[in-house]
């Protein structure tokens, strides 16, 4: 998926918002795999064909329950940087927004513990360009303010890149979520590459 599917909050029915948080609850307690339907519409307290009314699958769910979160990180990380003066400071902060929020996401911490095997198809080859090309398109909006929107797009995937990396990765002497680690790593290795007029900030 290249393009980011707009599942904002707002956007949503009141009924599928709740079906929504229900499915995001039941995953964060028994994981991905074993949650179905029925305990979806047990959760929110309806019955399984209202469910099926609004998602008429599992699958179905699922991709607007991923675009509602990944709507949700878009918002957090742009509002997050609005207030930066430089662009260094806008990156340092969507890098530790994003991975603030993240590490703090229940159901993608019960996956990411005890059901990796689901995520790591979405990490390599194909899929995980798909995947970077979404990030980069979350993150852009964050640096409009500083690059062209060409550049605010590659740097997004960069960021997402780093991010991943870490996330998944971790490192004895880097904290991702640190953002004075996290400065310093874009001081030194990403704004060389993006900052090329003078009188930029950085």
């Amino acid at each position: 998926m290249s393009q980011v599917m707009d599942f904002s909050a707002d956007l949503l029915s009141p009924q599928a918002r709740r079906i929504l948080d229900a499915a995001l609850t039941c995953i964060g307690r028994v994981g991905l795999a074993k949650t179905t339907l029925d305990d979806v519409a047990r959760e929110a307290g309806c019955a399984r064909a209202t469910v099926y009314r609004c998602f008429p699958n599992k699958q179905q769910l699922l991709s607007a329950l991923v675009a509602r979160e990944a709507a949700a990180l878009r918002d957090a990380v742009v509002s997050a940087a609005a207030t930066s003066e430089t662009l260094g400071d806008a990156i340092a902060t969507v890098l530790t927004t994003a991975v603030g929020a993240l590490r703090g996401h229940p159901a993608l911490a019960f996956i990411a513990t005890h059901e990796l095997e689901l995520l790591l198809p979405f990490l390599a080859f194909e899929r995980e360009d798909a995947v970077l090309r979404t990030a980069a398109a979350l993150a852009a909006p964050a640096y409009t303010r500083f690059l062209n929107d060409a550049d605010a797009t590659r740097l997004g995937e960069w960021i997402a890149r780093i991010a991943l990396s870490y996330f998944f990765s971790p490192s004895e002497s880097f904290e991702i979520g640190d953002v004075g680690h996290v400065r310093a790593l874009v001081d030194d290795f990403v704004l060389p590459g993006f900052v090329k007029t003078e009188g930029v900030p950085r």
